[in-house]
């Protein structure tokens, strides 16, 4: 194993070039090989994309809170973001040379949907990107690249995706598959509805260069397999041994500072909903008291918006909820998803909702629902204690879940806020970005202070790239790189 990461971290750094000359020159090292089969390549970059994205995400979300400092995430202070998946796609790429070398078109279908999970993630972090040129210094001696649009980039990986499914071979064996074990319906499935997850994001647009957005979407959902199961989710698992524990496990601050946002458990505690359990601890003062796990009052979370001193108070008089000590003290706990069939039903239900699609919006979001509370009963350890006594229909019928069709904006709110409810350390920033675009689930925000809606781009690139990222910043933004400037996406 050593040797194979070894050999994996030498291909990158041979064939590193995204914007610019980012390593010296590095001469041919006739001591490793320069092929290596597609298989352990693609096991790599499934864990690294299956990592856990951590307390980011969360913070900005409203669903944690840090008692030990003010963390620029939950106070919307960030600034600069990284390029980091660049080196990411490093790897995507050498799989895809090598799937080329080995003449196996499912290694080369499975390389272009991770193209375009990278890709959609750098540009939603950012805006305009380097995307036609970028990962070229090797094959083209490019080495300060041109950024292509937002745009450019969303209709080029939406072609990529398609591309990706056309060429599935159903007598071609895939190994080193930790998602699907090398089933390649279920790899279509995946990759029919990440092009439904992107074509989504795109609500505010009716087109996307020359692709109709709501036409394509109706399209594939008519025509297309899509995830339709738990079974269908693309999910890393996480077991007891180096290199494969959960991403959190042993973390410091998960396990000293880190307590959840009282605005997250009521989303919770209004529905009655016993998922919140698996996300938090009892108050301590509850857990003195001797009430049950099970018991809504025990949950209590700090303000996200204040100053964090003040959440400290709360920590001193055992009334705030930590989170729950197995996502640190267990190396083993859920499978994270990149794309789970409750998220789809979601999506598909806010189609409906759209007129992108002719179905039925509510069957959809109970679907969501159903699968949310399958995936935890089944994964989380001692689930009974739980979801003891918990019946899905009297969940369903409760006034503050009932699917209700009184106008369009309440039933987004429904379906995004349940949405939001199914993403606690899943689906990296799926949740904050679709509150830029609807606007739900309502969150606390302080006065004056808006969300941001991206990240500046990295000092590296006005260092070693800066004509092609000014370029790019007065394009878009006439200047102004801030984390307010608003992206076409969401234009």
């Amino acid at each position: 194993m050593k040797y194979i990461q070894k050999l994996v971290m030498f291909i990158i750094y041979t064939q590193f070039a995204v914007s610019c000359s980012n390593l010296d020159d590095i001469n041919e090292n006739h001591n490793y090989p320069s092929q290596v089969s597609p298989q352990l390549l693609l096991t790599k970059i499934q864990k690294e994309a299956g990592k856990v994205e951590g307390l980011d995400p969360l913070y900005s979300m409203r669903m944690v809170i840090l008692t030990s400092e003010e963390n620029p995430y939950q106070y919307y202070k960030w600034n600069s973001g990284k390029f980091d998946d660049y080196l990411n796609l490093l790897q995507v790429i050498k799989m895809i040379e090598e799937a080329n070398r080995v003449n196996n078109t499912n290694y080369l279908a499975i390389g272009k949907f991770f193209r375009a999970f990278y890709f959609y993630r750098l540009t939603l972090t950012f805006g305009d990107i380097p995307y036609n040129e970028a990962l070229s210094g090797e094959t083209q001696g490019i080495f300060t690249t041109r950024y292509d649009t937002q745009e450019t980039v969303l209709e080029g990986i939406l072609n990529e995706l398609e591309e990706a499914v056309n060429m599935i071979n159903a007598t071609q064996s895939v190994n080193g598959d930790l998602y699907y074990s090398g089933n390649m319906q279920k790899w279509r499935k995946l990759m029919n509805s990440y092009r439904l997850k992107i074509l989504l994001s795109l609500s505010k647009k009716t087109k996307v260069g020359s692709v109709i957005i709501g036409q394509k979407f109706k399209g594939i959902f008519e025509n297309e397999p899509i995830i339709s199961s738990n079974s269908d989710n693309a999910q890393l698992p996480f077991y007891d041994q180096e290199g494969s524990r959960y991403t959190q496990f042993n973390s410091s601050t998960y396990a000293s500072s880190l307590y959840l946002s009282d605005s997250f458990i009521e989303f919770f505690r209004e529905r009655k909903d016993p998922r919140i359990f698996t996300f938090a601890q009892q108050t301590v003062a509850s857990a003195e008291k001797g009430l049950p796990i099970t018991d809504y009052n025990s949950y209590h979370g700090g303000n996200p918006i204040v100053p964090y001193a003040e959440n400290e108070k709360l920590v001193a008089e055992k009334n705030i909820s930590k989170i729950n000590n197995r996502f640190y003290s267990d190396p083993v706990n859920e499978p994270y998803t990149l794309l789970s069939y409750s998220e789809t039903e979601f999506i598909l239900a806010e189609a409906t909702v759209r007129g992108w699609i002719a179905s039925n919006a509510g069957q959809h979001y109970e679907n969501a629902i159903k699968a949310s509370f399958e995936y935890y009963q089944t994964y989380v350890k001692n689930a009974e204690n739980y979801f003891k006594n918990f019946n899905m229909n009297e969940y369903l019928s409760q006034e503050s879940v009932k699917y209700k069709t009184e106008n369009t904006q309440s039933q987004l709110n429904q379906i995004l806020t349940q949405k939001y409810m199914i993403m606690f350390h899943q689906s990296g920033w799926t949740a904050y970005q679709d509150y830029l675009r609807t606007g739900y689930p309502e969150l606390p925000q302080q006065q004056q202070i808006s969300a941001p809606v991206r990240w500046m781009y990295p000092i590296t690139e006005y260092n070693k790239n800066p004509v092609n990222v000014k370029e790019a910043i007065e394009r878009q933004f006439g200047g102004n790189d801030n984390t307010r400037s608003t992206p076409w996406w969401l234009k």
